[in-house]
């Protein structure tokens, strides 16, 4: 039988607002000051994480066809450790050189313990039936960048930006790696479904390709807000207050448009709440892009409600269209245009951000458009599922 869903959601949200949090999340607050302590641009530091992200989207089908054979729970702590030592490392750093190999290594952390993993794992512990895990731990995880900003900003205050990284190290082996070893059930018959695994076949067909496309979109501007969202409202003349304090609505407007889409949204099939999902980027430019940096908080409502959706779409997308056969490299596959999309978006909006100041808003704003009309074309046959 499959183990109850709370004390699984519970696990997984936990750990992943760890590992976003001490990942995704940190160069938004770290950059700058680890910019200055190595006599270099942000820049480099956002080229060293765009890296970093390009490793994880590599790995991503081979991770994904691991969890379909064995499960989730070896993966996940091993992103644990790697992630503590990437963190560690980063702390450590005193050159280019060190900085590019901690990234190197956060990446690949990334690649075994973000969404797609843990999406993954649910599908191989329930099946089709993941949908309402995969929004529970959202609804958990959606929180990441609100514990994670003010913590991160809060360390390099109090302590520095490298007893920060350790500080963060420190929580994956305390408090991730004990979680998701104890609480991710094993995998019976494991070794031998990696002693009999043939990789399986999978087309590369219409629907796999527009998904890939809208995913991509989408999640570079999801990238690009992580790493600059305090700069663009600052751009548009927001205080540092007023973009910290916006940022950190970001986390409960992900939340509360997870519990609509868990709610009523859950009645329909993903594909609409998708689409909705797309809007509201673009809506919430064109406010700050009118009334200034004064409507930051209201720009961030509408950013984050949208991408809070587009979280679990990733998951709930490809599983309502494809089914829970071969989910995790399936989801691999779909996800690696997006994250090499998301490794060029926090550099190359740093290096936008210059020359346009706020008006950088029209690129995401065209971004998010553009992955709506890919959602448009795609057309679905099979009925939707209910949860």
């Amino acid at each position: 039988m499959n183990p109850p869903q709370l004390p699984i959601i519970v696990a997984l949200g936990t750990t992943q607002t760890l590992a976003w949090a001490s990942s995704y999340y940190l160069p938004a607050i770290l950059a700058d000051p680890i910019g200055r302590d190595l006599g270099v641009s942000s820049n480099w530091i956002f080229a060293a994480f765009s890296a970093s992200l390009v490793i994880s989207a590599l790995l991503g089908p081979r991770v994904g066809r691991q969890i379909d054979l064995v499960g989730g729970r070896s993966v996940l702590c091993i992103s644990n450790l790697t992630l503590a030592a990437g963190l560690v490392l980063l702390g450590f750093t005193y050159s280019i050189p060190v900085l590019v190999g901690a990234w190197l290594l956060l990446g690949i952390g990334m690649g075994l313990g973000l969404y797609d993993a843990a999406f993954g794992a649910l599908g191989r512990i329930y099946g089709d039936a993941a949908r309402r895990s995969i929004t529970g731990i959202t609804l958990i995880a959606g929180f990441a960048s609100t514990v994670g900003w003010p913590l991160s900003a809060l360390g390099l205050e109090t302590i520095g930006w490298r007893n920060t990284c350790f500080a963060w190290a420190a929580a994956h082996i305390l408090i991730g790696l004990p979680i998701n070893f104890i609480m991710m059930p094993a995998v019976i018959g494991a070794k031998a479904a990696v002693a009999n695994a043939v990789k399986p076949h999978i087309p590369i067909d219409r629907p796999m390709v527009l998904l890939a496309f809208a995913f991509a979109a989408a999640w570079s501007v999801t990238s690009a807000m992580a790493a600059h969202f305090p700069r663009i409202l600052e751009a548009a003349g927001a205080t540092s207050v007023q973009a910290i304090a916006a940022g950190a609505l970001i986390g409960p407007a992900q939340v509360a448009a997870r519990i609509v889409e868990a709610s009523f949204l859950s009645r329909y099939h993903p594909l609409l709440s998708t689409r909705l999902a797309c809007l509201t980027h673009p809506i919430g430019a064109v406010i700050v892009g009118v009334a200034g940096g004064g409507a930051a908080s209201v720009f961030a409502i509408f950013h984050g409600a949208g991408n809070g959706i587009l979280t679990i779409s990733r998951g709930t997308l490809p599983l309502a269209i494809f089914g829970s056969q071969n989910y995790a490299y399936r989801l691999g596959l779909i996800g690696a245009p997006s994250r090499m999309a998301q490794a060029v978006a926090p550099l190359a909006f740093g290096l936008l951000i210059e020359t346009m100041g706020s008006r950088v808003l029209i690129v995401s704003s065209g971004l998010s458009l553009a992955a709506l009309a890919a959602l448009f074309l795609l057309r679905i046959h099979s009925p939707p599922p209910r949860t």
